[in-house]
């Protein structure tokens, strides 16, 4: 079984696969421009999965969908479990999000992506029956530092000290959510700062992990696919990322328990989350954010910006795409 080991040779399959997932965000992206702004978040999702699906058709890979777009959105395509790819070269777990930011598409607000996370077979954890997670991501000065298990106040000042600036100009983000009221008083109560996200907690938690970001840390509870995601980009990143499943109901809690998920407040580490280093995440902006540019039509020409993060080598690369607007639009 060819796998998506750290071989450096010239031949190996895993940076090509990289560069070739990059064609489904783009694709998917590009076909959500339409919706933009136009307050249609199911539209937009839709047109942003048959382009993704349609791609993956191309790509030489073997990859099984762990984290699909059915379980959340009842998408007949993209679900838990369907075999992507063409079925030749490496077997990879996949975690797919055609749009990370429905809603801030639809609004034609800042931060949506189009995502894919890949790794080995067998190695992402498949926490889809368990929505949310409570998560704390940080870039490289949290390894070892900070712990979910603190009080946010306390991983604040050890940040604040491992980065060596004052806690005044950390910077927390944090989804804008009633859940999340006295967690932002909290971090605010600590002197640091905060930066609200009205969705896009994955480009939330990859923005704390770069260098020279404008945030520090992003905390608090989201989606649990989207920490799934997250995990790949971080480890890339040299990062930190921790995650404790959040039921919000009984029954979720059982279900959990059923997929022998731990939902008793044990924590999830990185390499609990995503097993390994062997990490694809690529990413192409549908809107404007921080971490890439959104989609822009001049013309007879489309652009995009896209990244992609390898776990192996730790890369972060950027790609600017012009396409004919005449093949997409």
């Amino acid at each position: 079984m060819v796998s998506l080991t750290a071989d450096m040779s010239p031949l190996h399959p895993d940076r090509n696969l990289a560069l070739e997932l990059v064609r489904a965000t783009e694709a998917a992206s590009i076909r959500a421009v339409p919706f933009i702004g136009r307050g249609d978040k199911e539209a937009a999702d839709g047109a942003a999965v048959d382009a993704m699906r349609a791609f993956f058709s191309t790509v030489d890979f073997d990859g099984t969908i762990v984290i699909g777009e059915g379980e959340k959105d009842n998408a007949p395509m993209l679900y838990n479990g369907e075999r992507v790819g063409s079925g030749r070269g490496p077997r990879c777990d996949v975690a797919v999000d055609p749009i990370d930011g429905t809603s801030l598409t639809a609004a034609g607000r800042q931060n949506a992506l189009s995502v894919i996370a890949v790794s080995d077979h067998g190695t992402m954890l498949d926490a889809s029956s368990v929505f949310y997670m409570d998560k704390l991501v940080t870039g490289p000065a949290g390894v070892g530092v900070v712990d979910i298990r603190l009080p946010i106040g306390e991983n604040i000042r050890l940040l604040a000290k491992a980065l060596g600036k004052p806690v005044d100009e950390i910077v927390v983000s944090v989804l804008n959510r009633p859940r999340h009221e006295q967690l932002i008083a909290d971090i605010r109560e600590a002197g640091a700062g905060t930066r609200l996200m009205s969705d896009g907690d994955v480009a939330g938690g990859i923005n704390a992990a770069r260098h020279n970001a404008r945030t520090d840390m992003c905390v608090g509870i989201g989606g649990s696919p989207e920490g799934i995601v997250t995990a790949c980009a971080i480890k890339a990143l040299g990062g930190h990322i921790q995650g404790v499943l959040a039921p919000r109901t009984d029954d979720e809690k059982q279900k959990g328990l059923d997929a022998g998920l731990l939902v008793d407040g044990t924590v999830y580490e990185a390499d609990d989350l995503v097993t390994g280093k062997n990490t694809i995440f690529v990413a192409t902006g549908v809107t404007d954010g921080q971490l890439v540019q959104g989609v822009r039509r001049d013309g007879d020409f489309i652009y995009t910006e896209s990244v992609v993060l390898r776990g192996a080598s730790g890369t972060l690369r950027r790609i600017s795409s012009e396409h004919l607007t005449s093949k997409w639009l």
